[in-house]
């Protein structure tokens, strides 16, 4: 698409955005508009007109700026753009009252009834079941020598885990999957199926939320799944409406798995286009004296470098402000470009380089302020454990593809590769 002219710098255009090109490397882009124009406006493939913020400074004071609203309310659109925001297919389906489109005081009190799920004690005590899905789905393709990582591995793991800590039966959890690759196909498959996914998936939440209710035990087990934990919260007097858990489960299960899936695949990919950082890993990993703390900094920087989520989720200005120095009007939609202020050589030295031992990393990859990201310990379980056991089970894994060949999901949010095919050492069961 054709990009509006940068009105300070009236010779230099800025560089095409949004098209497969561009979502194949974004940084170069990035670059550009961060030195050249850091707040820019421009029209999104939805025709949607929105400020793009790609400055770390500016972005993390826009991540904490309440006078930018989470909720779809405030967008002063014109009739063309009216539901384009958000997550398709969630208007329809009255799914809206959820943690990515709420303010306070509703957004404190519902965050508050979800955030015992993720403490880093109850993180800790899932980590086995995590440990056990991950080598489950390893040892359906080990003794195949191939597999795409994507369909075979990153995609079906945080399903998985996020269904069980919702507390989705086992028996139904193949539904979820299914409904669940149609959300994130942006368009790829048939049309309305994104819609229609989502409709099926809150009646099934409803559903599900009717069945637990009747049976609900007096007192709470340990480890309780996080639905009933909602359904009880709700009956001991915080009045949560049923629209409003049903919303709940729906997000913690959008934002809980692709994210993940899209931090399994890029740092996966990322690891085996850098080979000297996949075996000081791997090293670390394998050897007696090696570095356990690496694998931890490793995350993180996979997160900055090339994180699962390019642009923070949408917010619109309520009154008059300025972001780096530019005016935005109310009503219009405000997007922080995390991707690009994670690469800002203002705050990270040598950005475009990947190096898994960089100590000072506050990267943005899950946020800042009030809506930092809720299941950020969860996904960095499951990012640390994934790519430990791929590398430690799969030692010699390699990409079956050339890199200019793999494809990008389409899509404003997130970013994560279709497929990821790979290559290995047949590793057959008991061996």
């Amino acid at each position: 698409m054709t990009e509006q002219p940068d009105t300070d710098n009236p010779d230099r255009t800025a560089p095409e955005l949004f098209t497969w090109e561009f979502a194949t490397d974004p940084y170069p882009a990035y670059a550009w508009l961060r030195e050249h124009a850091p707040v820019h406006r421009t029209v999104l493939p939805s025709g949607v007109e929105a400020w793009l913020v790609t400055r770390y400074a500016d972005a993390k004071q826009a991540l904490a700026d309440q006078r930018l609203s989470k909720n779809p309310a405030h967008h002063d659109e014109p009739a063309h753009a009216k539901g384009k925001t958000g997550i398709p297919g969630e208007r329809k389906a009255e799914l809206m009252t959820h943690l990515l489109n709420i303010d306070p005081p509703d957004h404190t009190r519902l965050r508050r009834l979800v955030s015992k799920a993720f403490t880093p004690r109850r993180v800790a005590e899932f980590a086995p079941r995590v440990q056990e899905l991950t080598d489950q789905l390893i040892d359906r393709f080990a003794a195949e020598g191939r597999a795409d990582l994507i369909h075979d591995f990153a995609f079906p793991l945080p399903i998985y885990a996020i269904c069980d800590l919702l507390g989705v039966p086992r028996e139904d959890q193949d539904d979820f999957r299914d409904w669940a690759g149609m959300m994130i196909r942006h368009g790829g498959g048939p049309r309305g199926g994104v819609a229609r996914s989502v409709k099926k998936m809150r009646g099934y939440l409803l559903e599900l939320i009717h069945r637990k209710r009747a049976e609900l035990p007096a007192d709470p087990a340990p480890g309780e799944d996080l639905i009933s934990g909602l359904i009880r919260a709700s009956d001991h007097g915080e009045h949560l409406t049923e629209n409003e858990a049903a919303a709940m489960a729906f997000i913690l299960l959008f934002a809980g798995f692709e994210t993940t899936v899209n931090l399994i695949g890029n740092g996966t990919y990322a690891l085996l286009t850098h080979p000297e950082q996949r075996e000081r890993l791997q090293r670390s990993l394998t050897e007696d004296d090696g570095d356990r703390g690496l694998l931890e900094t490793g995350v993180e920087e996979l997160l900055r470098y090339d994180g699962p989520v390019e642009l923070a989720t949408w917010r619109f200005a309520t009154e008059p402000l300025s972001i780096g120095g530019q005016g935005i009007a109310p009503g219009d939609p405000v997007l922080v470009v995390l991707a690009a202020a994670d690469r800002d050589p203002a705050r990270f030295s040598d950005p475009d380089t990947l190096d898994l031992s960089r100590r000072d990393n506050q990267h943005l990859g899950y946020g800042h302020g009030i809506h930092y990201c809720l299941g950020a310990p969860l996904a960095r379980l499951e990012g640390q454990t994934a790519l430990a056991t791929l590398l430690t089970r799969l030692p010699d894994l390699r990409l079956a593809a050339d890199p200019a060949e793999l494809r990008w999901r389409g899509g404003l949010i997130m970013r994560g590769l279709r497929t990821l095919p790979v290559e290995f050492t047949p590793v057959h069961s008991g061996s």
